[in-house]
């Protein structure tokens, strides 16, 4: 029994030496695994008791139950001196820093604005080109897609009417696209007689535009999609109608802008794509009329886009001509990075497969395949033959 007492009396000396050193009265407080922050705050409580009544009193302490659980979890170790603690806490501060979270603080910063680009002297070139245009005796001014539809005819079936026209437009001259157009019309240029109109008297309609055995075929496809699904009209947003066929970017916009009265972008052909490049009015060259689009409409004003297509084609058509254009009657001689450059030397023969149409738009994209495909399967027109005319004696070589 003594020996069992000096035990109890020695491991009771031991708790109080380990609850008054300095190691456990610095030490924060201790949560367990299970979650259990009553000890914890226990453990506070005694801490502060202690440092009130001073590191040497020897005021017995009375340890109560959960703080006896909580020094036999305590793993058992040698206090340790008030220099070990130091480093300690100086070695645990230092790894806080280094796992410290910093957040992105230019979350809320608005992006830095890019300066916004446009032409030296575009101001003063277009108002030369609206000088230069004044007069509205080019092609497009009278044969245009806004006068081939019948003024007298209802809402839907105009706007069907500028949709025909712009298709027929591709690669073929205002004049022959007006006069289909008027030959269309005489017959009923509706979305339900083009489709009860077989194909060889609609090819007789339409020749001769650009390409018309591909047309016939994009029309009766085109007015079968608006009969089944608009009653007959066009769609209005150009998403709804770049999904017709024969139907590209350009088309679509000038669509909106004519039939819809709607500015969705600048509708851009071979005259608008080209005389951009030439003037200098694109930050980068384009190769494609889409890629003149984009870039046109990122600087030029919004309320311009409708007339701009108008203005250029014109000009196009009178005085900036694809071959050989006319450089010194052009107002803008002397800003046209171009100007007196373009002009090839010697112009090609009108039969020439090189020589383009003045008066031509692009072709669209995705018409590329067929267009080549007409383009091969397009035979000449037999020429007449008079009875009365001598006939040519064929020489033949003989090989002896």
């Amino acid at each position: 029994m003594p020996q069992v007492r000096w035990k109890t009396r020695f491991c009771y000396v031991v708790r109080t030496l380990t609850m008054t050193s300095p190691y456990f009265m610095q030490s924060r407080p201790v949560i367990t695994r299970s979650g259990d922050q009553n000890a914890a705050s226990l453990r506070s409580k005694l801490t502060t008791r202690r440092r009130n009544q001073g590191p040497g009193s020897s005021v017995e302490v009375k340890v109560e139950p959960e703080e006896a659980r909580i020094s036999e979890q305590r793993p058992s170790s040698a206090p340790l001196s008030t220099e070990t603690d130091a480093l300690l806490l100086s070695s645990h501060s230092r790894r806080r820093k280094q796992l410290k979270v910093e957040y992105d603080e230019d979350e809320g910063v608005p992006p830095v604005k890019t300066e916004h680009w446009e032409p030296p002297d575009w101001q003063k070139q277009l108002g030369y080109i609206r000088e230069m245009r004044s007069s509205r005796y080019a092609p497009v001014d009278n044969m245009g897609a806004e006068k081939c539809y019948d003024s007298d005819a209802p809402a839907h079936v105009r706007r069907f009417q500028v949709l025909v026209s712009l298709m027929l437009s591709s690669q073929t001259k205002d004049q022959v696209t007006a006069a289909a157009m008027k030959r269309l019309r005489a017959h009923g240029c509706t979305a339900e007689n083009i489709l009860n109109t077989d194909d060889e008297a609609l090819g007789k309609l339409i020749y001769p535009v650009g390409f018309w055995r591909t047309k016939v075929k994009y029309l009766k496809l085109t007015s079968a999609i608006l009969q089944k699904e608009f009653g007959g009209d066009i769609p209005d947003s150009v998403e709804g109608l770049v999904r017709l066929t024969g139907v590209g970017p350009k088309m679509a916009h000038l669509a909106m802008d004519i039939a819809w009265d709607q500015v969705s972008g600048i509708g851009v052909d071979t005259h608008v794509h080209r005389i951009s490049n030439w003037l200098g009015w694109l930050k980068k060259p384009t190769k494609s009329p889409e890629q003149t689009r984009k870039a046109l409409e990122e600087w030029l004003p919004r309320e311009l886009w409708s007339e701009i297509n108008w203005l250029l084609v014109g000009f196009g058509q009178q005085v900036c001509l694809p071959v050989r254009p006319l450089c010194s009657v052009c107002l803008n001689q002397h800003s046209c990075p171009s100007a007196h450059k373009i002009s090839p030397t010697k112009r090609p023969k009108a039969a020439s497969p090189c020589s383009p149409d003045p008066t031509s738009a692009s072709t669209e994209p995705g018409q590329e395949s067929d267009v080549k495909h007409e383009r091969l399967k397009k035979e000449p027109l037999p020429t007449p033959v008079s009875p009365n005319a001598p006939k040519r004696r064929i020489k033949t070589k003989v090989k002896y």
